[in-house]
């Protein structure tokens, strides 16, 4: 439904519209301030905007509006099936910022080993759990470290990181 590169265009053309419009935009500010205290009013003095300048604010929050909806709700990474060889499903996962693939099918009844690539040396990624299966398991950085198990029925089991804040799903069909 969108591709990177509409919306690495859009973010461009927002990017020029805004160039385009502060250039043009300028507050006008008195040149001569009052000298005695009694001409001071409290009121505010209307600055008067160009209309490109109030269209090119609100199409650019309604970008930004868009673009923020895209990447919580349509952003999701597409799940990737393990390749079977030698009777085990397997699958590397890059652990990088968080896990890519974060979502990987298997079938159930079968073994299963993830390959858990880890290039990100913060602390929080040096360890993956995966209750489900009773498994905890340092890993190494720069180093594959191999996980198997043998998912018994279909469904959905997580997998996440020490601190519990990347995730991902494996999905049993």
């Amino acid at each position: 439904m969108f591709n990177k590169s509409k919306i690495l265009g859009s973010i461009a053309g927002l990017g020029l519209l805004f160039g385009t419009a502060s250039s043009v935009a300028t507050a006008q500010m008195p040149t001569e301030m009052p000298t005695h205290s009694s001409e001071q009013t409290s009121q505010f003095r209307r600055i008067e905007q160009p209309l490109a300048l109030k269209v090119g604010v609100t199409l650019g929050g309604l970008g930004l509006i868009g673009l923020e909806l895209w990447w919580f709700l349509f952003s999701k990474n597409k799940a990737i099936k393990a390749n079977l060889g030698q009777g085990i499903q397997e699958l590397t996962i890059n652990v990088d910022g968080g896990y890519e693939p974060s979502r990987v099918i298997v079938k159930s009844g079968q073994p299963v080993r993830l390959n858990f690539f880890r290039r990100d040396p913060s602390s929080c990624l040096e360890k993956v759990l995966l209750p489900d299966f009773h498994i905890a398991q340092d890993l190494a950085l720069n180093h594959v470290t191999p996980i198997e198990f043998t998912p018994p029925k279909p469904g959905q089991y997580q997998f996440t990181c020490g601190m519990n804040m990347f995730r991902g799903v494996v999905e049993v069909q």
